[in-house]
């Protein structure tokens, strides 16, 4: 493998519900706060806005430990749905403790309507390691069963 090597994540979810509604749930302030982060963590100070390309920020902070987690990036594309599969797209860079951000990967949501409701596909490319893919994939993982758990799934 190659220092400059990244991998990438796929993950998928089907709910019961418009796909009007899930398009509000991923990109609208006020739904988003209501499930995004992993569980476990607290949105202490948070702007996100997928609605429009722009910057977007969050801090996390773990409920049990204290410890504070800051990530932000660009949303760089917008899609609303109109008849069709819509997506919005991200750059996303963990912060460390000094404030600093770090390696810079890109987020994907695309949303889809299937048959009895619609389909999430969230995508992550280009992280660093194979460390920090699995990582990631525990994060997003426990983000969408928040997500699950919001939309009664």
């Amino acid at each position: 493998m190659k220092d400059t090597d990244q991998f990438d994540l796929d993950l998928t979810r089907d709910y019961s519900v418009s796909l009007d509604r899930l398009w509000q749930v991923i990109t609208a302030p006020d739904q988003l706060i209501q499930w995004f982060g992993p569980e476990g963590v607290d949105l202490a100070d948070c702007r996100l806005d997928f609605t429009r390309t722009g910057p977007w920020y969050c801090v996390m902070v773990g409920k049990e430990s204290g410890n504070r987690f800051h990530v932000s990036g660009e949303v760089t594309s917008v899609r609303p749905p109109d008849g069709g599969a819509g997506s919005v797209g991200l750059t996303w860079g963990w912060h460390d403790p000094d404030g600093r951000r770090g390696h810079e990967s890109h987020v994907m949501f695309t949303v889809s309507a299937i048959e009895g409701g619609a389909r999430l596909l969230l995508s992550h490319r280009s992280l660093e390691s194979i460390t920090s893919s699995q990582d990631h994939n525990r994060g997003w993982l426990s983000t969408l069963r928040s997500l699950d758990a919001y939309l009664g799934a």
